[in-house]
C-alpha cells in the first residue's frame, strides 16, 4: 500500500512544479511582447538624373550617416561623404560622386573615366533686350 501512495505523491510533486514553472515563463514572454523598440529615422533624399544619352542615375543621400547610394546600369555603389572636397562629394577607393552647383558627375577614379554626367538646366533670368 505504501508504494502506490509514494508513486502518487511523487507524481503530484512533478505535476505541481511543472505547472508553476511554465506559468512564470509565459509572464516573461508577455512582458517582452509589450515593449516597443524606438529606432531613429535617417534623413534620406532620393533623386533620379538622366543624361544626354538617356542613362538614368538614381541617388539616395543619407545625411544622417553621411553616405550616398548610387545605382547605375543595374549596379549599386555605396560611397562615404568626403569633407575635404567641395560641396557634396562622396567617394570610395574606386568611384566618386559629386553634385557641385547642379552638375552631377559619377566617375571611376583609377581610370579617369566619367560614367555619368548631368547638368541641370539653368533658369533663364527673364530679361530681354529691347530692340528699336
Amino acid at each position: 500500500m505504501k508504494k502506490p501512495l509514494q508513486i502518487a505523491a511523487i507524481f503530484m510533486v512533478f505535476t505541481l512544479t511543472a505547472c508553476s514553472h511554465q506559468s512564470k515563463a509565459e509572464e516573461v514572454n508577455l512582458d517582452n511582447f509589450n515593449e516597443k523598440e524606438i529606432t531613429p529615422q535617417d534623413k534620406i533624399t532620393k533623386d533620379v538624373f538622366t543624361d544626354d544619352f538617356g542613362d538614368q542615375l538614381e541617388v539616395a543621400v543619407n545625411e544622417t550617416q553621411n553616405t550616398v547610394i548610387v545605382r547605375l546600369d543595374g549596379k549599386t555603389y555605396e560611397l562615404k561623404k568626403s569633407h575635404e572636397l567641395p560641396e557634396y562629394t562622396a567617394a570610395d577607393a574606386d568611384y566618386q560622386y559629386s553634385d557641385i552647383r547642379g552638375e552631377v558627375t559619377f566617375l571611376r577614379k583609377g581610370y579617369n573615366m566619367v560614367l555619368f554626367h548631368h547638368k541641370k538646366n539653368k533658369i533663364s533670368s527673364g530679361t530681354k533686350m529691347a530692340s528699336y
